[in-house]
């Protein structure tokens, strides 16, 4: 079966700007049958979404991007996974409580470079949630030490220094992979581009992802190019993955240039009991 959907989205659980619930009213809007929820190393808004799409009559697959620590931006999609106390549920307690412990950090980071952030603002920004790097972003854009958010990453939030000295709790991929599969998930490797690697070297990483469980490969991404694209599809054929692709919707507050996707995929795979 083939349907619209959006595979990539995040929320309030995490780093997004939308509450589950109403992300799930936005995807309606948009015309979607099926939407994944993807927080970064977060679960925790899944429940809701679900209660929301069957209000609405949408399809929501419980989802997650987790980090993991072999490469920068290396990310895995768990999708389909139970409830309950499973080996994902504790690994994403792991990553939730790192995050905590992180934002103190981050705070005396900015300081030391005269970025002067009020970490109650942040915490107001991220609505009680947990405290990721857009939030900081937010606040700098707010306060005027950036004009955009992606000027934030590029000067402090995703520097080399910053990644040296502001370290999070992350597992390796081997371990995400493996928490996602014993919970009764699918995993696919998201947007590849963003490790920066050349063709052979990510090739090897899929080879690997392969072994211990991957299921698909992220084809379909907004800002791939059309070479990239193309090479993902040749290592989802050639290993005998599936195809998965979204937007990575945040939200226009965090990321203004995304909207949610509405792509037509074959989610038999998937959707199957």
């Amino acid at each position: 079966m083939t349907a619209l959907c959006d595979l990539h989205t995040h929320t309030t659980a995490s780093d997004g700007q939308y509450a589950p619930a109403q992300l799930v009213k936005l995807a309606k809007e948009r015309g979607l049958s099926v939407l994944a929820v993807t927080d970064h190393d977060a679960i925790a808004g899944v429940d809701e979404a679900q209660r929301a799409g069957e209000t609405l009559g949408i399809q929501v697959i419980r989802g997650v991007e987790l980090s993991a620590k072999d490469y920068p931006n290396c990310h895995i999609l768990g999708y389909g996974f139970r409830d309950g106390d499973t080996e994902l549920a504790r690994l994403c307690e792991q990553f939730r409580a790192g995050r905590e412990e992180r934002k103190y950090r981050i705070v005396d980071f900015l300081r030391e470079k005269g970025v002067d952030i009020d970490l109650n603002e942040v915490e107001e920004l991220a609505g009680g949630e947990v405290i990721a790097r857009p939030h900081f972003a937010r606040a700098m854009v707010k306060n005027g030490y950036v004009s955009t958010n992606r000027e934030a990453f590029d000067r402090y939030l995703d520097t080399e220094e910053f990644r040296q000295r502001v370290k999070r709790f992350k597992a390796d991929a081997k371990t995400c992979v493996e928490a996602v599969k014993a919970a009764g998930g699918k995993v696919s490797l998201a947007h590849p581009y963003q490790m920066g690697f050349p063709d052979g070297e990510l090739e090897g990483l899929v080879s690997r992802l392969k072994v211990w469980g991957l299921d698909a490969i992220e084809c379909f991404y907004p800002k791939y190019t059309l070479e990239q694209q193309q090479f993902y599809l040749h290592l989802a054929d050639k290993y005998e993955l599936h195809q998965t692709g979204g937007s990575d919707f945040h939200g226009e507050q965090v990321k203004p240039d995304v909207e949610l996707a509405a792509l037509e995929l074959e989610l038999e795979w998937l959707l199957q009991a």
